[in-house]
């Protein structure tokens, strides 16, 4: 069961990180680098002063427990928020890197290459981390996909990969009762996970 369970959750992780592989007729479409950032600044006195953008401060009313067992479900979400948060992200980020480094390969024969060779690599160093996750991590993360890139797992592996694709890895992860049409809200924990997500970005939590 661990090892299925390991082979779904690696499985879906580079589905979604190769989402731009161009196997089907899908436009590839620029997006801007994450990786690059720009400061505004005004010149006053000859002097050039930057321009930064505070960070928010969010402000939320104590969370009230009914008992210990909620407030260990609580934290116990808290860590399980840590821990996929930073990985949705990193799933946004090498879509976009990697259509970046497509849009400049001339040929479909070249970008059907670098995609075989990125998605052994990909698989072989993501492996250790995303076998870790447990069942109720990998069932977040479908969703925290979901939040970053406003399309749901199944939506996004059936563009760029296929139907085919897509049905097998719904299927096996119904197996586990979870669903790669799951959207970002819909959940009841939703709310409060996205309470925790507010204030673990602004370093209050």
């Amino acid at each position: 069961m661990k090892i299925r369970l390991k082979f779904l959750i690696c499985g879906l992780f580079c589905c979604f990180v190769v989402v731009a592989s161009p196997s089907q007729q899908t436009e590839l479409i620029r997006a801007e680098s994450v990786f690059k950032r720009q400061v505004k600044a005004i010149i006053e006195n000859g002097d050039t002063i930057p321009l930064y953008n505070l960070p928010t401060v969010w402000v939320y009313p104590p969370m009230k427990f009914k008992n210990k067992q909620q407030e260990k479900y609580y934290w116990r979400t808290v860590r399980d928020v840590k821990r996929t948060l930073p990985l949705s992200k990193y799933i946004k980020e090498v879509i976009i890197a990697t259509n970046d480094t497509l849009m400049m390969l001339p040929t479909k024969r070249e970008r059907d290459k670098y995609m075989q060779g990125f998605e052994k690599r990909i698989y072989k160093q993501e492996y250790g981390r995303m076998s870790k996750l447990t069942l109720r991590q990998g069932m977040l993360l479908i969703r925290l996909v979901d939040r970053e890139c406003d399309a749901t797992g199944y939506e996004l592996i059936k563009a760029y990969r296929g139907s085919f694709t897509a049905g097998f890895y719904q299927m096996f992860a119904k197996m586990f009762g979870a669903s790669l049409k799951t959207e970002y809200g819909s959940h009841k924990d939703d709310a409060t996970i996205e309470r925790i997500i507010n204030l673990v970005e602004s370093g209050q939590l």
